[in-house]
Parts: structure tokens; sequence; C-alpha cells
């Protein structure tokens, strides 16, 4: 890497921590949020939900930074790609966290219905989600693009977890169309999950672009 002065490099460690701050926020909001579904929740519902302002307020953040990063000190290369991609990681992450509060409004509609199956793949759904996006920040931090890779590579597995809960549901609506509703609205669910898990994919893509220098298209 090119050698930077050490005020800079004190201010790409900041940005790097405001990103671990950030997504470590959306983590847990993506937990409180299913989990609220899981225990009908109201309380951790609207937590999940209020949240969503600290996470816009952390996003603003990071992106005045990286303007000011490009601003003062003229990056080039490497250093310039490091920053965009920080920008680029926060909206992702603001997309999570508004992911997981569609998956929160979710929990208070269904509050007073009793669910028409017990909730298990979408809890394994969560898990998953929640591990690819902590998995892509550490990557981050240590520019590790085989872990990287394999943060892409979990998406697959989010996909058939995703279809197996649409054949599933499916199958409960056709057989008593009563319902349709609490059915539409946790296949809403498993798809804001299935969103975010693309979002971390794209992580790890950011991520192997700025250790690389090349932008691979890994969701497909």
């Amino acid at each position: 890497m090119t050698t930077m002065r050490p005020a800079f490099d004190r201010e790409l460690e900041e940005l790097q921590q405001d990103i671990l701050k950030m997504g470590s926020m959306v983590e847990q909001q993506i937990y409180n949020a299913v989990e609220s579904l899981v225990k009908k929740d109201e309380k951790l519902a609207r937590k999940v939900i209020e949240d969503d302002n600290i996470v816009d307020k952390m996003q603003h953040l990071i992106e005045d930074k990286c303007v000011k990063l490009i601003a003062t000190q003229h990056p080039l290369a490497k250093d310039l790609r490091v920053i965009f991609t920080g920008v680029k990681i926060a909206t992702d992450l603001e997309r999570m966290s508004d992911n997981a509060v569609d998956i929160a409004k979710t929990t208070i509609r269904l509050l007073d219905q009793q669910y028409i199956k017990p909730l298990i793949d979408i809890p394994r759904m969560a898990q998953l989600t929640r591990e690819m996006v902590r998995n892509a920040l550490d990557a981050y931090i240590n520019q590790d693009v085989k872990a990287a890779q394999r943060v892409c590579d979990t998406d697959d597995a989010i996909d058939k977890l995703y279809s197996q809960i649409f054949r599933e549901l499916l199958v409960i609506m056709i057989e008593d169309p009563r319902t349709i509703s609490q059915v539409t609205q946790l296949l809403f669910v498993s798809r804001f999950l299935e969103r975010i898990a693309d979002h971390a994919t794209n992580l790890g893509e950011w991520i192997i672009y700025v250790v690389t220098g090349e932008k691979k298209e890994l969701n497909n």
C-alpha cells in the first residue's frame, strides 16, 4: 500500500471502525426483528424500528467522512477504493436495516394472530444472514478475499431456504385459503431476509474490489 500521512492513516482507521459499529448494529437489528416475530414481542419490534434512525445517522456520518477524506487528502489508487467502498458498504448496511424494520412491522401486524405453523426455517434463515453480515465485516477489516468469497457462496444456502419456505407456505395457502393473509406476510419476511443476504453478498463483492481492483458480480 502507498505510504500515507499518519493523519490519513488514522482517519481511514476511524472510517473502518465506524463501518464496524454500523454493521454490528444492523446485525443486532436483524436478530431483534426475527426474535420479535418469533416471540410476538411488540416492544422489541418497535426498538428495531426506532434504531433505524440511528443507523441512518451512522450512514450519513460515514458518507460525510468519505467526502472529507477525498476532498482534503486527494487519495489515489487503493486508498481511493477503500473510501469509495466505505460509502457503498454503508449504503448496503442501511438497506439491511430497512429490511429489518420491514420484518419488525410484520411482527406488529401479526401480533393478534396464531401462527399457521411453527417458525423454524425463518429463524434459521435469519441466523445465516447474520453470519453473512458478520463474516463480511471481518473480511472487510482483514481485506480477506477468500473470506469475502465464502460470504458470497453462503447466499446459495439462503436461496435454498427461501425456496423451501416459499413452497411450504404456498401449500398451506392452497389447502386453506383462509391463511392467505398470514402466508403473504411470512413470505414477505423470508423475502426481506433474502434481500439482506443479497446485500451481504454485495459487501463481499466490494471487499474483493478493494483488494484486487476488480468488480465481480457474484450474486446470481
